[in-house]
């Protein structure tokens, strides 16, 4: 490292041109940086000359150390300038680019859409009114009794369980079915009786075919003489109905509810389509079963009938074709656009 020559001090001023016409040569703030490290960076042109300072004589370091830092304020004003030179012309550009037009038409206020499964909640409720059946609804915060008791559940069934089933203060728990209101629909009515009744359902379950909150509808038809031709009769006309089709086909297989006796799970299968000759689960169904019906305050050699839950999303995912249960709970407008006709 040499002292600063008397040329490269008495040129100093020439160092402030070449900066101004180095930082305004420059197009973007990548450029300029470049174009910085020339005068002030590490082994730029100042930089270098102060770091000579120290073999200069030292009666000459101080005029020399001044003038130095002067232009080096200078270059670095100018830095500043160019710097702001160019963020105004990115604003300016990106203004100029984002300009509303403001002798358009304005945009039209999207109009929102009834819920796919609300949809069918709506649907379901049309087509069961039409065969002479009320709606009906209830808490969804439930007693054990309601909720497990009164449909004749073992005390020790697994559904109880806290991996199951939410439990809230004072014993109260999330509905998992929505079962508890045949009872209470039963106990406030004089049979015949023949309700639905929809609504918000709560397990302990999450993925793609399970949501912790879900949705499901109960049928119950309690007469003298109600008998399982009737269920059939009746599932598979609302099946066809609601699918607006005849060509499905309905079996019922033996099962297994504390509710009902004899117990029966509903498949079906379409005859045409993406899913043509496969067979669905789509209910759980029954005979009351005699304890349920002598908690409903009724005689059981008297009054018989049978009792049916079928989840929404499951009817929902397969008039539509969805195959994720998630979307549902998404709130994708992506996907609800789709409904809003």
């Amino acid at each position: 490292m040499t002292a600063p020559s008397s040329d490269s001090l008495a040129n100093l001023e020439r160092v402030v041109e070449d900066a101004n016409t180095a930082f305004g040569a420059t197009v973007s703030t990548a450029e300029l940086e470049q174009a910085k490290a020339r005068f002030l960076g590490k082994s730029g042109v100042l930089s270098e000359l102060l770091k000579g300072l120290g073999r200069l004589p030292a009666d000459q370091r101080p005029a020399a150390g001044s003038r130095i830092n002067v232009v080096k304020q200078q270059v670095e004003q100018a830095l500043e300038r160019r710097r702001a030179e160019l963020s105004q012309a990115a604003l300016s550009a990106r203004l100029a680019e984002e300009a509303i037009d403001i002798t358009l038409p304005g945009r039209q206020r999207g109009g929102g859409g009834i819920h796919p499964v609300v949809r069918t909640w709506q649907r379901i409720e049309e087509i069961f009114a039409s065969i002479g059946f009320d709606v009906a609804d209830g808490p969804e915060i439930e007693t054990d009794w309601f909720n497990f008791t009164a449909l004749n559940q073992p005390e020790n069934h697994p559904a109880r369980s806290m991996h199951d089933t939410f439990y809230v203060e004072d014993g109260l728990l999330l509905r998992t079915h929505t079962s508890p209101m045949q009872v209470r629909y039963a106990r406030q009515h004089t049979p015949p009786i023949r309700v639905i009744a929809p609504g918000r359902t709560y397990r302990v379950d999450s993925d793609a075919t399970h949501s912790p909150m879900f949705h499901q509808v109960e049928g119950l038809w309690i007469g003298e003489d109600v008998s399982f031709a009737d269920l059939k009769g009746v599932y598979t006309d609302f099946l066809r109905s609601f699918f607006e089709t005849d060509r499905l086909r309905v079996r019922f297989r033996p099962s297994f509810f504390p509710f009902t006796e004899p117990s029966a799970e509903i498949d079906m299968a379409f005859d045409s389509g993406p899913l043509k000759g496969r067979w669905l689960e789509i209910s759980g169904a029954g005979q009351v079963h005699p304890a349920v019906i002598r908690n409903f305050g009724l005689d059981p050699e008297r009054w018989i009938g049978f009792a049916f839950g079928s989840g929404l999303e499951r009817l929902t995912m397969l008039r539509y074709g969805i195959d994720d249960l998630r979307l549902f709970f998404e709130g994708d407008l992506r996907f609800l656009r789709q409904f809003s006709a």
